[in-house]
């Protein structure tokens, strides 16, 4: 037994990356919703970093023939993950967000949330949530 605390390497977060059956289309809904860039694209996957931060973290996309939509609210098949993204206006970014392809859930159903909760056009779940002031 030793006293040593080991050192942490240097490792950093990189990416999200997110099955699809059709990339460029979830690729193409995110950059809009985010106003993210491709940064690179091959046959299989495509990544999408903020072009105002350049090095910072992306999310990406990975072709994968057999995907299952998740179910959720219903577990039949879990939503494995799911995104948070702040916005200062609910009702501005939900109708942004509606009009490029994202689909409500109804959910929460609680009138003075502080968040919604949508399906990308590939059917995993993200949110918005109302910025802390």
């Amino acid at each position: 037994m030793t006293d040593a605390t080991p050192t942490r390497p240097a490792i950093r977060f990189d990416l999200v990356v997110l099955d699809a059956p059709d990339i460029r289309a979830l690729a193409d809904f995110y950059s809009a919703l985010l106003g993210w860039r491709i940064a690179d694209e091959s046959d299989d996957w495509i990544t999408l970093r903020d072009p105002a931060t350049p090095g910072g973290a992306g999310i990406a996309f990975q072709y994968a023939a057999d995907f299952v939509p998740p179910t959720w609210p219903d577990e039949t098949v879990p939503q494995q993950l799911h995104l948070d993204l702040d916005v200062p206006d609910l009702d501005e970014a939900e109708r942004f967000a509606l009009s490029i392809g994202a689909r409500p859930t109804g959910l929460p159903d609680e009138p003075d949330s502080t968040f919604r909760v949508y399906l990308d056009p590939a059917g995993h779940p993200f949110c918005l949530c109302l910025e802390e002031a």
